[in-house]
């Protein structure tokens, strides 16, 4: 399945993210935790992290003894990454197209990262390609029903899209037909103080209006009103709700 993905505005996003990333990444860490608990026994040696963000699974593994090959489609993620000293090799490139060759890791770890993808079927068999028989693919995506708190806020305020949208769970499936896949969802719901906070934790893991290439401008007062209004919110706080895919293709 295709989504229409502006990939300089990916890189650009995230490349403007990468110093503040991991103060905003719960969400991340969250679902590369549940990923975690799916990685079979003995996951590596050598691992391709696609979509490496600042590295921070990176240097999980990195410090299991695993040796670790940083993929990033942003130059300023993988900068991040080698500052802290993620991995031991570092490739900027784009996961529709990696510039590895056949059965040249393990292992590919990818949380996050295939939903920016021009076409999910492509992306996964690019991760087989270059995995050596007997590895594993390990990744996690997000489907439709993500943040449909700031669906519901802006269709109020204004009718326009301001949130990006992800393959349905049958999309997924059609995507993923007859690879060799397990997958098991989940829904990881955060909370913020304010309308405006959910929003800036949008804008602070890069995760903004990406898939058309637009992001929204500036809040007015007015508008910033209306979306504390009518943001879905409960006893916790106002909700960013994320609908996960976690996948392990064999190879």
């Amino acid at each position: 399945m295709t989504l229409q993905v502006n990939k300089q505005a990916v890189a650009q996003a995230f490349g403007r993210a990468a110093q503040h990333y991991e103060k905003h990444a719960e969400l991340q860490r969250q679902c590369g935790d549940g990923l975690l608990a799916l990685a079979p026994s003995g996951f590596g040696p050598h691992l391709l992290d696609a979509g490496c963000g600042t590295g921070w699974y990176s240097r999980y593994w990195r410090d299991r003894g695993r040796t670790l090959t940083a993929l990033d489609l942003s130059s300023s993620m993988l900068d991040a990454a080698r500052e802290q000293r993620s991995a031991q090799h570092y490739v900027q490139g784009d996961i529709d197209d990696l510039p590895l060759p056949d059965s040249s890791v393990d292992g590919v770890w990818s949380n996050l990262t295939v939903q920016w993808s021009s076409d999910l079927r492509h992306a996964l068999q690019q991760f087989l390609r270059v995995t050596r028989p007997g590895g594993s693919v390990l990744f996690s995506t997000l489907l439709a029903g993500s943040l449909h708190e700031v669906h519901h806020a802006w269709a109020r305020l204004d009718g326009r899209t301001h949130a990006n949208r992800f393959l349905s769970e049958a999309q997924f499936a059609d995507a993923t037909r007859d690879l060799p896949l397990d997958g098991q969802q989940q829904t990881i719901t955060l909370h913020f103080p304010s309308a405006l906070s959910a929003m800036r934790s949008l804008k602070g893991i890069g995760a903004t209006h990406l898939h058309d290439g637009r992001s929204a401008g500036m809040l007015t007062r007015s508008q910033l009103a209306q979306l504390e209004q009518y943001w879905p919110q409960d006893a916790h706080g106002y909700r960013l709700s994320y609908h996960l895919m976690y996948g392990v293709l064999h190879k």
